[in-house]
């Protein structure tokens, strides 16, 4: 994740100041409209009910702009306020929530997100036989190929071109030399606008890059999604790195801001624009914003932030569903709050957007969720490091961890040359522009100072190509691990079907646990990062045993398992 938290997506505008969930209409008189234009995402009651609140939304006094009929959320225009109190009135709404106001220009800082936990240190149907691929120059660096075991799998399955996987995130740079031998341009969507600014003036993803405020679908301007899009399936083409499948298909579907910032509706489109585009398998290496946890009625929130949730929630859910239903795997982070889920610690970060909203609030894990690790279908990833000691970041516990995955841990190693160097994160591509942005790439193409001092990697290859390379650490990068793991099982054992070509997503998970690589809890079983420089608050306990335990899950995920051994678990 390129945020220290990033883990969930959307698909349009973000969410903010929802109001209430359905609610009968009222005999008094309708609020008056007034303020500034504004976008509101609104949520039909059920799918059946889109119409009725396309009809509420123009009784209301706004404007239909969008409609995802998959699950019944609407993108609508109208003054900002008066309008929730209008539309929520009617039978057909679920719940509202309000977006932006339109056409704000930058006053402050930037704020970015970045995945990392820290900065510091460092600025079957028979089918032809898959050929074997060899290893890239870079791939020596790769710790977590090799423990994954994607060295030895590409020898038997290195994937096919016929498996999608769809990274949600914050866009794909298409161009870099390792991604676009695999990358799909046809295919790829980006359901973002750039948001210069939030609604009070405090600058978010800052300045547009194109006109139209729409960066192109093989366009990444926040770095988190291309790096994420390397672990997965960058090509084995004698250059810079490769991926864990890396003759795989990589499509963009960008969810997530420049800023590191996920909001539902375009979260929502995405998933399910990857169920009916045939994407096979989604990464999701980030959280739905504005909330860490979306509670149905927390105290500490108004009753407008109660029902903004409710929706969040209620709409993430039915994307899910849909999702799964049309046969896309989803894999997700587990986050990097360093927090037993099922056990959640008070949300001090909430809501994240706009700038100054939060407020500390307890939760109550009967009735809040992170999402979309906490919703339903998913396989959550928690990370380690290169000694597989739980990453000091990574959230854990029995609820709702899957499987674990390589995600970097710069601390680990403790007493070793390993303790706090770079080569303990994970090495993946990095968009020139992003690196420019950054200040780790000059103007001329060479790694500055400061992107030597990160680690900042460059590649050159003989037609003049050039690629650049970026560590870093969180459960943002130990899920592309497990989606690249998951795209394989798919390239070995999906049939077609009804003319296309995948696997059912449940069949995916059975082999991608069972094939797992068990990992006991270390004992002692409560371990703590004071030597690492941590506090109290990172001490953890693993609960279970070697076959499932709350730091690992099933084990740590094997491809060279998942392709040689997976078909016992589809008997």
């Amino acid at each position: 994740m390129k945020r220290p938290r990033l883990f969930a997506a959307a698909m349009a505008v973000p969410l903010f100041g929802a109001l209430s969930a359905v609610a009968v209409p009222v005999a008094s008189a309708q609020p008056a409209l007034s303020g500034p234009a504004t976008e509101f995402t609104v949520l039909a009651k059920d799918v059946q009910s889109i119409a009725g609140a396309q009809q509420a939304i123009k009784a209301a006094g706004g404007t239909v702009l969008e409609t995802n009929t998959a699950v019944g959320l609407i993108r609508a225009s109208a003054p900002a306020t008066g309008f929730t109190e209008r539309v929520t009135a009617n039978r057909a709404v679920f719940g509202s929530a309000k977006a932006q106001v339109i056409g704000s220009l930058p006053k402050n800082g930037k704020k970015t997100k970045n995945d990392n936990a820290e900065k510091e240190g460092r600025g079957a149907a028979k089918k032809a036989a898959a050929a074997p691929v060899g290893m890239d120059p870079l791939d020596d660096q790769l710790w977590g190929l090799k423990s994954v075991r994607s060295d030895l799998s590409r020898t038997k399955q290195p994937g096919s071109k016929q498996v999608k996987v769809g990274v949600i995130d914050t866009g794909i740079d298409g161009t870099h030399p390792d991604i676009a031998p695999n990358f799909d341009l046809a295919d790829s969507r980006n359901f973002t606008r750039d948001i210069p600014t939030d609604p009070n003036g405090v600058e978010l993803d800052g300045p547009c890059e194109f006109r139209g405020c729409v960066d192109p679908a093989n366009h990444d301007d926040g770095g988190h999604g291309t790096h994420v899009a390397g672990t997965i399936a960058a090509a084995a083409n004698g250059f810079g790195v490769s991926g864990v499948a890396p003759n795989v298909t990589l499509v963009n579907i960008r969810a997530g801001q420049d800023s590191g910032f996920f909001f539902l509706q375009p979260t929502v489109d995405a998933l399910t624009y990857a169920g009916d585009a045939g994407i096979d398998v989604v990464n999701m290496s980030f959280y739905t914003d504005p909330w860490l946890y979306n509670c149905t009625a927390n105290p500490a929130d108004s009753a407008a932030e109660q029902a903004e949730q409710r929706t969040i929630i209620e709409a993430t859910q039915r994307a899910l569903n849909y999702a799964h239903h049309k046969g896309v795997t989803m894999v997700v982070a587990l986050g990097n709050q360093h927090t037993d889920l099922g056990a959640p610690q008070p949300d001090t970060t909430s809501p994240d957007y706009p700038a100054n909203a939060t407020h500390p609030r307890n939760v109550d894990n009967s009735s809040c969720l992170s999402l979309p690790v906490e919703g339903g279908h998913t396989i959550g990833v928690s990370a380690f490091g290169p000694s597989q000691k739980k990453a000091d970041y990574s959230n854990y516990g029995l609820e709702q961890i899957s499987v674990s995955a390589p995600g970097g841990f710069f601390r680990d190693g403790f007493g070793t040359p390993w303790f706090r160097t770079v080569e303990n994160e994970i090495l993946s591509t990095y968009p020139k522009n992003v690196g420019v942005a950054e200040g780790n790439i000059d103007a001329d193409g060479n790694v500055t100072p400061a992107g030597v001092a990160l680690g900042i990697q460059k590649a050159t290859a003989a037609d003049g190509r050039v690629g650049y390379y970026q560590w870093l650490q969180g459960t943002s990068m130990a899920t592309p691990h497990a989606t690249g793991v998951a795209a394989l099982i798919i390239s070995q054992y999906g049939k077609k079907s009804h003319g296309e070509f995948g696997m059912d997503p449940d069949k995916v998970q059975r082999v991608l646990e069972g094939t797992a690589a068990k990992i006991a809890c270390p004992v002692p079983r409560t371990v703590d990062y004071l030597k690492e420089g941590r506090d109290a608050t990172f001490t953890a306990t693993c609960e279970g045993d070697p076959s499932f335990n709350g730091f690992y899950g099933h084990g740590g995920v094997d491809a060279y398992a998942a392709v040689t051994r997976g078909s016992q678990y589809l008997k």
